[in-house]
C-alpha cells in the first residue's frame, strides 16, 4: 500500500470510527462536542504554537501561496453562489451560504493530520500560513457579501454579526496560538525543556482527536432535505476548487511543496464552520449540513485523486 493511500485511509478511517461510535450509540454526540472543544481550544492551538516557534518558512512564498489558494476560493465561491441563485432559484442570502459551503475547506481538523501524514512537518508549516489568514478572510467575506445581498431583511443586522465576529476573533484560541508562537519566535529564546514536553504532549494528540471528534459531529448533523443542491456544491468543492488551485499554482510558478499543499488544502471537504456561518445568518443550515456530510464521505476518494494529480504535475 502506498504512503498516500495509507494516509488517506488513516485520516478518514478515524473520522469513520468517530461516526460509527455515534451511530451505534457507543458514545453520545455530546462527547463529540466536548472532544471538539478540547481539540480546538487546547490541542490545536498548541500545535500551531509549536509550528510557529520552530517552523522554517523559507521558500514557502506566502504571498503567492495566499494568492493561489484564495483565487481558488473566489472562483468556487462564485460558482456556488451562481448555482444556488441561477440553477436552484434561491435568494441571494442562500447564495452566500452556497458560496461558503463550496469554498470553505476544513483546513483545521482534517488539514493538519492530513498534511502531516502526506508531506510531513514541512507540509504543516506551509498549511499554517494558510490557516493564519483563512478564518478571518472567509468570515469577513461572508459578512460583507451577506450585507450586500440584503441581510437586514432576515432580521440579522450585518454590523452586529461583524462586531460579534471581531470579538470572537480576538478571543479565538487558534489565533492566540498563532500569535503567541510568532511572539515567542521573535524573542529568540528556546522553549524550556518542561514547556517543550507539555506543548508536545498536547500538540501530538491534536490530529487524531480532532478527526475522531469530527466523525461524531457528522453523525449529529446528518442529511435532511436539500440533497440536490448539496450534491452540486459538493462537486464544486471537491473538483472545481482543487482544479482552480492547481491551475493558479502552475501559472504563478509556486514552489512544488507549496503548490501541492495548496491543491491538497483546496481538495478538502467543508468543515463545520460553513454550517456555523449559515446558522449565524439564519438561513441555509440544512444545506450546509448536507453538503458537509456528503463532501466528507466522498473526499476519501477525491482528495487522494487530487494529491496524485498534484504529485504528477509538480513532482
Amino acid at each position: 500500500m502506498s504512503p498516500l493511500v495509507e494516509t488517506v485511509l488513516f485520516v478518514f478511517g478515524l473520522v469513520t470510527l468517530g461516526y460509527l461510535a455515534g451511530l451505534t450509540g457507543y458514545l453520545k454526540t455530546e462527547v463529540g462536542d466536548a472532544l471538539s472543544q478540547f481539540a480546538v481550544g487546547v490541542a490545536l492551538p498548541m500545535l500551531l504554537f509549536r509550528t510557529m516557534v520552530s517552523a522554517d518558512f523559507h521558500g514557502s512564498a506566502p504571498w503567492a501561496l495566499w494568492a493561489t489558494y484564495f483565487t481558488a476560493v473566489a472562483v468556487t465561491w462564485t460558482a456556488g453562489h451562481l448555482a444556488m441563485t441561477r440553477i436552484f432559484g434561491r435568494d441571494s442570502q442562500a447564495g452566500v451560504v452556497g458560496g461558503v459551503a463550496a469554498s470553505f475547506s476544513n483546513v483545521l481538523l482534517l488539514g493538519f493530520p492530513f498534511m502531516l501524514g502526506v508531506f510531513g512537518q514541512q507540509g504543516v508549516e506551509i498549511l499554517s500560513l494558510i490557516i493564519s489568514v483563512h478564518l478571518p478572510t472567509m468570515l469577513a467575506a461572508s459578512i460583507i457579501l451577506f450585507e450586500i445581498s440584503g441581510g437586514k431583511k432576515n432580521g440579522v443586522h450585518p454590523l452586529h454579526i461583524a462586531r460579534d465576529f471581531l470579538r470572537r476573533l480576538y478571543r479565538n484560541s487558534l489565533i492566540i496560538g498563532i500569535f503567541a508562537g510568532v511572539l515567542w519566535r521573535l524573542t529568540g529564546i528556546p522553549l524550556p525543556g518542561l514547556a517543550t514536553r507539555l506543548v508536545d504532549a498536547l500538540a501530538d494528540v491534536a490530529g487524531p482527536l480532532a478527526l475522531f471528534a469530527m466523525g461524531l459531529g457528522l453523525r449529529r448533523f446528518g442529511i435532511s432535505g436539500n440533497v440536490r443542491p448539496a450534491l452540486v456544491l459538493s462537486t464544486l468543492k471537491l473538483f472545481l476548487m482543487p482544479a482552480a488551485a492547481l491551475g493558479v499554482a502552475w501559472l504563478f510558478g509556486l514552489p512544488p511543496m507549496s503548490a501541492k499543499v495548496a491543491v491538497a488544502a483546496a481538495s478538502l471537504p467543508a468543515g463545520v464552520n460553513s454550517y456555523l456561518i449559515a446558522a449565524q445568518f439564519g438561513t441555509g443550515q440544512a444545506l450546509a449540513s448536507n453538503q458537509m456530510t456528503i463532501a466528507t464521505a466522498c473526499a476519501v476518494v477525491t482528495t487522494a485523486l487530487w494529491l496524485t494529480i498534484a504529485q504528477m504535475v509538480f513532482g
